[in-house]
């Protein structure tokens, strides 16, 4: 779940795409970073943000629960597809339905961009992100004082994607987190349930006893395909993980 303060992503700044159209676009409380293989028009992207946020807010209009829980919660049948989606994400990982926003929104956007006609796309919304990339890229870890990781990062391989990988910490950002992780990342071709992942193997996360446990928990959820947790000077990782430093 995502708190309403904005904190720049600093992060940002380290970006190294120069094959891809960048675009940074603001929606209320969504943030997006946009590479693409060739110019996306800006009333495309404004008009999918909003038919996403109209479908969540419209829907915690009716169902406030939506909003606030911190547990699964069912939703109605006829709910907006990324409704079902987010719902659906929180169940598999027993968290609630807006720990999974920020990574169903990047999906669902990505998803738009690839039907009509881009070849790469990579899709970026608070450190949870989509992408779709017909050449190898990387994608840097960030673990706040964690220094010892700092030039860690991660190859992601066109065969692998389109591809979620999302990111939870209880020590860096906005997000809310009941542990103490620097970083916890999962990957998977279900961005919403990387996310809802992320935060509850964030969650579990408290001292470096933890950290088996967590990944056990992450391993064995269908559609979970790479794990990476650090804490301080630890780390464990798990799945289709190859690292670049």
């Amino acid at each position: 779940m995502k708190s309403q303060k904005y904190q720049r992503r600093f992060y940002r700044d380290w970006v190294n795409a120069k094959d891809l159209h960048l675009m940074h676009i603001m929606a209320k409380e969504t943030d997006l970073q946009i590479l693409t293989n060739k110019i996306i028009p800006k009333d495309f992207i404004e008009e999918r943000i909003r038919h996403y946020r109209w479908d969540i807010e419209n829907y915690i209009s009716k169902d406030r629960r939506f909003l606030v829980a911190l547990k699964p919660i069912a939703v109605e049948l006829t709910a907006p597809p990324i409704i079902q989606t987010m719902a659906e994400a929180a169940k598999i990982a027993n968290v609630g339905p807006m720990a999974t926003i920020a990574g169903a929104i990047s999906e669902y956007i990505g998803r738009d961009l690839l039907k009509a006609g881009h070849k790469d796309v990579i899709i970026e919304n608070g450190g949870d992100i989509f992408l779709k990339t017909r050449k190898m890229r990387t994608i840097g870890i960030y673990a706040g004082k964690s220094k010892l990781w700092n030039t860690l990062k991660l190859k992601i391989f066109p065969k692998d994607t389109p591809l979620g990988v999302c990111t939870s910490s209880g020590t860096v950002g906005h997000s809310l987190s009941f542990g103490c992780a620097d970083s916890v990342i999962i990957l998977s071709k279900n961005t919403a349930l990387a996310d809802a992942v992320a935060t509850a193997v964030g969650n579990m996360v408290h001292s470096k006893k933890d950290l088996q446990k967590a990944v056990d928990f992450a391993r064995v959820i269908k559609g979970i395909v790479g794990v990476v947790i650090i804490l301080k000077n630890n780390m464990i990782s798990w799945g289709k993980v190859e690292f670049d430093k």
